[in-house]
């Protein structure tokens, strides 16, 4: 093979394994509602797979995600576990008018590994120490395990059990860890186990999960394409099959 051969050959090889390789155009900073961390680390996975963009997932409870994004965290895009942070945070000028929408729909789960909660009511009478809920200031489902208690007349009774998770994932951890017996949490964390009480929903107010684009995110199109990826049929079939259920 002569030497000019021989070059065009290592050539068509560098070529080859060049666009093998995914080219990431651009990168988005997403702030997620940690109830929903599970759902968006498999989410990102799939758009990245896609071969066009690349995702950064940052977690917490959402009021503490809305603090950082007044103090010019460099979100680019919000999935909050409540609407009514990102409405804010349009009105507040961080988000973009018109992108927001409801992604997801939240239930809320009285989790107790090892204990019958069938009938929950009865089980947060029963006899424990400490009943794990999130910061009712800071996360939806803290808010709505208080609008639990409250509509079932525990409240009163109970706050002196209550120990309270920085987030929905550390109030898990409560749980989990056995430093709290009984603990209210995101269903889709608890997601087939048997120890848990799905609260009805009427006991609390909806906890609908908005998104948002943010005006650090507007001109990006990695934010523009992951926020019109979560309305894809294939998004919501992930969404619906970890316990939600999408509007």
């Amino acid at each position: 093979m002569s030497e000019a051969s021989v070059s065009r050959l290592l050539l068509s090889l560098a070529l080859v394994a060049v666009s093998s390789v995914p080219a990431f155009a651009e990168t988005v900073n997403v702030a997620v509602a940690a109830n929903f961390t599970a759902v968006a680390e498999e989410l990102a996975e799939i758009f990245e797979a896609k071969g066009e963009h690349e995702v950064e997932l940052s977690f917490g409870a959402t009021g503490q995600l809305y603090t950082q994004i007044t103090q010019a965290a460099p979100f680019g895009v919000f999935l909050a576990a409540d609407d009514t942070r990102p409405q804010k945070a349009i009105d507040e000028g961080f988000g973009v008018e018109g992108t927001a929408f409801v992604y997801a729909e939240g239930r809320l789960a009285l989790y107790a590994p090892g204990r019958d909660v069938t009938d929950g009511e009865a089980a947060l009478k029963g006899d424990y120490n400490k009943l794990a809920i999130a910061d009712p200031e800071a996360a939806p489902y803290g808010k709505a395990a208080i609008e639990t208690l409250t509509a079932l007349g525990l409240l009163e009774t109970l706050t002196p059990k209550l120990v309270q998770g920085e987030n929905i994932s550390q109030t898990l951890q409560f749980v989990e860890s056995g430093n709290a017996e009984l603990g209210f949490v995101a269903a889709s964390q608890v997601l087939g186990k048997a120890d848990q009480w799905l609260v009805p929903a009427e006991l609390h107010e909806p906890i609908a999960q908005g998104a948002v684009l943010l005006k650090t995110g507007e001109n990006n199109p990695a934010a523009v394409a992951f926020l019109e990826f979560l309305k894809s049929d294939e998004a919501v079939s992930v969404i619906e099959a970890s316990g939600y259920s999408v509007p």
